[in-house]
């Protein structure tokens, strides 16, 4: 070994160092986040205010101006007004009630059959069809019939709501169950899992997602469940729907307009309300719930 040799062993070798790996970006702040989020349908709200002053003002002569009031009048009498504020207040709460009782009982009878259907499939032959008749018969068309049955009170207006609230549980619960990868039937029937443990911890975890997709749309069809209940049985605590015909016989449009905004108020929060509830259960770990850039 040469001199050379021996300094060149003596030098101390460098190890190549891996660049740095870029920084993430930093996440916006939630404040900023929220008003990027809320600018866009307050843009299309102002658009609408804007049109419907000037269908107001351009397009109907003072006379005919109770077809549309401005917006500002169904504020002032709608929300300003007190008897009217609380006569509207305690219309939502009764019809939101009768939505809530129906979409609960809709949800566990929709789960369950659907459950049913996916286990045995002489049971889906027997029983979706019947579903679909159900759907395709118009919900008008058999309110009379539920009244001379079952009354023109509560329990009436509650099984309207379960009436026009299940099919979309039922579907979309079992397109749920049935869309579990067959690699992971496959991982199970080679541990000899049970028909029971199968369902509990691969097929209604893997279908939570769709059925949380039917909860928001039975939600929003179970307050209009609730109002088409309330025009046709007049018993009971009177709700949304009774007082939009009260208002309608009146001829008191800002009050009707000020009703109606209420109930779709309503629905957009029994909407929101479930899609919250959801992204809390399957928003960690399913693609559905997280952001997109």
């Amino acid at each position: 070994m040469t001199a050379l040799d021996v300094k060149n062993e003596a030098r101390p070798r460098t190890v190549p160092v891996a660049p740095a790996a870029a920084k993430p970006p930093a996440k916006r702040r939630r404040p900023t986040r929220l008003l990027l989020d809320a600018l866009p349908p307050l843009a299309v709200a102002g658009v609408v205010v804007a049109g419907w002053y000037a269908a107001t003002y351009l397009l109907l002569t003072p006379q005919r101006r109770f077809l549309l009031p401005p917006p500002h009048a169904v504020v002032q009498k709608g929300l300003f007004d007190a008897q009217a504020r609380g006569e509207i207040f305690h219309a939502v709460l009764s019809t939101a009630r009768v939505a809530a009782f129906g979409l609960v009982i809709a949800s566990l009878l929709g789960i369950t059959l659907a459950i049913a259907m996916s286990q045995a499939r002489w049971v889906q032959r027997s029983l979706y069809p019947w579903a679909i008749l159900l759907q395709t018969v118009p919900i008008l068309a058999i309110v009379p019939l539920i009244g001379f049955w079952w009354g023109f009170d509560f329990r009436s207006r509650v099984l309207v709501c379960v009436l026009i609230s299940l099919f979309p549980m039922i579907t979309n619960t079992l397109f749920g169950l049935q869309s579990v990868p067959s690699g992971l039937h496959d991982v199970f029937s080679i541990r000899r899992v049970s028909r029971v443990s199968r369902l509990v911890h691969l097929e209604l975890p893997a279908a939570l997602p769709s059925i949380f997709t039917g909860l928001r749309i039975s939600a929003g069809l179970s307050v209009i469940g609730a109002i088409v209940g309330d025009f046709f049985f007049r018993q009971g605590d009177p709700g949304i729907g009774r007082l939009i015909d009260n208002y309608r016989a009146q001829l008191a449009s800002e009050q009707l307009f000020a009703a109606i905004f209420a109930s779709s108020l309503l629905g957009l929060l029994a909407f929101l309300l479930v899609g919250a509830i959801g992204n809390r259960t399957v928003g960690r770990w399913h693609d559905s719930g997280r952001r997109r850039p």
